[in-house]
């Protein structure tokens, strides 16, 4: 079935509005989870004035927009980080249908990359990454892994392994070298539960090029601040989604230019 008929269109669509909803769940995981609320209970409300929202308050991205980005009862001003999380969710499930249909890969595209949106956002605004986010993602990247079979399974198992323990290592060696801790254990957390999604190499892959984003974004600042914290995750996630997408054809690109290097003059 095309994806642009009428039918693939109406699924695009309802993929859309469903990585709205969770977004806007992501939202309250987002504010809550670092100060270690229930996610549950109470209901949304405004951070000023404390009145809880309606349903009708709380449609995602539409009700922020028909309210201007204020409080309905005091006017406090919402911030936009709420509706482009939520639009963040959303295209992320919409591209995971687009990319790979209906199929088992869509829903651990969409898992992945809303866990990493997560991820990204609470480590920039909390210098936090919550368990649920590293530990509850390991648990579902290795469920989603059983799609390919027990080959899937031990790719994943492998990944989150070699994810743990790379990191933890990389922190033990900095923590030696510059006397301070170099790396949250969060990162280390993390990258056992990308490992689940991309498997061993990927590992590797996303810890190259975490490291390469955030030293062209955060080298400057580090050379003029040393005490400046960096939030490592927001790099480890933007690598690790282009990795799920791309991370193959990386490899394969990676090993053809080594193979020619080695045949060459």
């Amino acid at each position: 079935m095309s994806w642009v008929s009428v039918p693939g269109s109406l699924l695009l669509v309802g993929a859309a509005l469903l990585g709205s909803a969770v977004g806007s769940f992501l939202n309250v995981c987002i504010a809550r989870l670092p100060k270690d609320e229930s996610i549950v209970r109470p209901r949304s409300k405004c951070p000023k004035c404390s009145t809880q929202l309606k349903s009708y308050d709380n449609i995602p991205i539409v009700s922020w927009i028909l309210l201007g980005g204020r409080c309905r009862t005091c006017g406090e001003r919402i911030s936009v980080g709420y509706p482009l999380v939520e639009l963040g969710v959303a295209v992320i499930f919409a591209l995971s249908l687009w990319f790979y249909g209906l199929t088992l890969d869509a829903a651990a595209a969409a898992v992945f990359g809303t866990l990493l949106l997560g991820i990204g956002v609470t480590d920039a605004r909390e210098y936090i990454i919550p368990d649920e986010f590293t530990w509850g993602g390991l648990v579902i990247g290795i469920a989603l892994s059983l799609r390919a079979g027990v080959d899937g399974l031990v790719t994943a198992i492998t990944g989150a392994v070699v994810g743990f323990v790379t990191l933890y290592f990389v922190a033990w060696a900095g923590e030696k070298a510059f006397k301070k801790e170099a790396m949250g254990g969060g990162d280390i957390k993390m990258m056992a539960m990308v490992g689940s999604f991309v498997g061993w190499q990927g590992v590797l892959m996303t810890l190259f090029g975490g490291a390469l984003i955030g030293t062209l974004v955060f080298g400057p600042l580090v050379l003029r601040k040393k005490d400046i914290l960096v939030p490592f995750g927001i790099f480890l996630a933007a690598a690790a989604a282009v990795v799920f997408v791309i991370g193959d054809g990386l490899l394969r690109w990676y090993l053809n230019l080594l193979m020619g290097g080695v045949g060459g003059p």
